[in-house]
């Protein structure tokens, strides 16, 4: 059986001191609850925090995390999922400002 194989990691900073994290693996098969064969956190926060994340632990599957509402997310791709978790930490920070 091959090994997990990281294939995004990811992290950055703010002016204001918020924090950006991405880690994605790729796994011989799929974590139970998904149906893609990729492993994945993001977190977006602040002072440890968590304002914005998106991951798929087992059993649940894909899903984030906004405020403190968890709510189904549906992965398409790599891409796709990126994109959407830069377009919700852009929404929370409009929203804060």
């Amino acid at each position: 059986m091959s090994k997990a194989k990281l294939i995004l990691q990811r992290k950055a900073r703010y002016d204001d001191g918020a924090i950006r994290e991405m880690v994605i693996w790729e796994l011989p098969k799929p974590v139970l609850g998904s149906e893609h064969s990729y492993k994945y956190r993001f977190f977006y926060g602040k002072n440890s925090q968590r304002i914005v994340g998106y991951d798929n632990e087992r059993p649940k599957g894909d899903h984030k995390h906004i405020g403190g509402i968890e709510y189904p997310y549906s992965f398409t791709g790599i891409r796709q999922l990126v994109s959407d978790f830069y377009a919700d930490i852009q929404e929370v920070r409009q929203d804060a400002k």
